[in-house]
């Protein structure tokens, strides 16, 4: 049984100039284990209590009233904490909380962890309710983080229809945020990534009042002429070199080709890079789906051994949830959901109005159940991975099939939005989202039915028969 969850994931954000179809998007995979389902929700406005106690480490805070309606993709069980984990809000600011990363020693020796302080379990829960705008997001969770401190080092994103941002937090108190330029992207996995932090640029940064004075107080800053975040608070050994780089290397080297460096192990990449191509949803669903396809160090590619099992993929079965919340659309905002492992999955639209979700996307423990969306998923990933070469095609043609009709039935719906009233959009969204959920269901229950059939004849104690027998 999970008594604490490690959250190993992998995030993306897109600036608005720098995607395709000029919307905000912010993604990520949230891995932590392999067989623990998630629900996906929708809290009604007013849903929340003004006292919220965490079952994780004891945090408590107490809560505004009137709390926003908001979609979350919580635990199947609240025994161990919530872990509402991402989702966008009435006032149309999304949040995804959180990409798990480290502080160095020097820091925590001046700053140590809070054992009741909030973490990710608690973030979605407390601060997407009351906010309003990305910005907001930012204060309300840096005063939290300032006054009751943290038991963990965290990647936030946050995003709304006008701009994307990224904070991080450090040691026990401590974070900076940065807004990602309008034509740039970033890719972050498991480190402290926000690099030079330029503390007159109120747009663009954002930062607790005292870090340039503890910073300066405890001696933590290697290269005082500057103030790199990354350098001053994050880590820097062998393991980001193997677990985290390569991941960024990978999104680098697919977004930005002419301009990345070619190096998976490098500790200098950069944090903020513009695209040598506008990005489209595709683009980021593939490269959160993605496990260094074309290289070396695919792990269901063609390489050595060695090298095949060399870097911690994107995807990989640990992965529970991935979601890209795309702002700033034409119409309505949506949520993006693929239960399960995002390579083997696929990403179903929610429009961010609607105002419930799919009965099967509401169920599943932690044992199978054909009821449940998150199983569902999963029975395909596994029947897949018994037999990668013969099922792979199958599974990709389902995948490329769903895809574009996803695209269709969304480019259809916001036609229909444009000439709906309020009234008439929440009802369309809501039934188109459960249809296209439900489709995805019957595909792939569809699919693992024909897999099963097809595993009977492909047993190792297999044998051809002699034909006159």
């Amino acid at each position: 049984m999970l008594t604490k969850k490690y959250s190993a994931c992998t995030s993306i954000l897109v600036g608005k100039k720098a995607s395709l179809d000029g919307s905000i998007m912010i993604g990520r995979n949230e891995d932590a284990k392999s067989a623990w389902p998630k629900h996906f929700v929708i809290h009604q406005h007013g849903e929340l209590t003004t006292k919220f106690v965490s079952k994780d480490n004891g945090f408590t805070i107490q809560l505004p009233k009137n709390s926003a309606k908001y979609s979350a993709t919580p635990e199947w069980t609240d025994k161990f904490g919530l872990f509402e984990e991402d989702g966008i809000n009435e006032f149309n600011v999304a949040m995804s909380a959180t990409e798990s990363a480290y502080t160095n020693n020097n820091v925590l020796a001046a700053d140590p962890l809070v054992k009741d302080g909030i973490n990710e379990e608690a973030m979605i829960t407390v601060i997407l309710p009351f906010i309003r705008t990305a910005r907001e997001g930012i204060i309300r969770l840096g005063s939290i983080i300032a006054q009751y401190g943290t038991n963990e080092t965290n990647g936030i994103l946050f995003a709304d229809n006008d701009e994307a941002w990224y904070m991080e937090t450090a040691g026990g108190h401590y974070w900076v945020a940065q807004r990602i330029p309008d034509n740039s992207y970033a890719v972050v996995s498991n480190q402290l990534s926000i690099q030079e932090i330029d503390f007159t640029d109120k747009n663009n940064f954002m930062y607790h009042a005292g870090i340039q004075t503890f910073v300066s107080e405890n001696k933590l800053n290697p290269s005082p002429n500057t103030f790199n975040f990354r350098q001053i608070f994050g880590t820097h050994d062998r393991s980001d070199a193997v677990y985290n780089t390569p991941r960024v290397w990978f999104g680098q080297q697919k977004f930005s080709p002419r301009t990345a460096l070619d190096e998976p192990e490098s500790m200098d990449l950069p944090f903020i890079m513009q695209p040598d191509q506008l990005i489209s949803i595709e683009a980021v669903q593939s490269y959160l789906s993605s496990h260094f396809e074309g290289t070396p160090f695919d792990p269901i590619g063609t390489g050595a051994s060695a090298t095949k099992h060399k870097y911690r993929p994107i995807s990989l079965a640990k992965t529970q949830e991935s979601h890209i919340l795309q702002m700033n659309r034409p119409t309505i905002d949506i949520h993006w959901l693929a239960m399960g492992v995002s390579a083997q999955s696929i990403y179903v639209p929610f429009f961010a109005n609607i105002t419930t979700t799919p009965k099967p996307y509401q169920r599943g423990k932690a044992t199978y159940s054909p009821q449940s969306a998150y199983w569902t998923f999963k029975l395909v990933g596994v029947l897949v991975d018994s037999h990668l070469r013969e099922f792979m095609p199958l599974l990709d043609e389902i995948q490329n099939k769903l895809k574009l009709g996803f695209r269709q039935t969304v480019n259809q719906i916001d036609q229909d939005l444009l000439t709906s009233t309020a009234e008439q959009q929440t009802n369309l969204t809501t039934k188109k989202s459960i249809e296209m959920a439900n489709l995805a269901l019957t595909e792939y229950r569809n699919l693992s039915t024909k897999l099963i059939t097809l595993s009977t004849d492909l047993s190792l104690l297999n044998f051809k028969t002699d034909d006159n027998l």
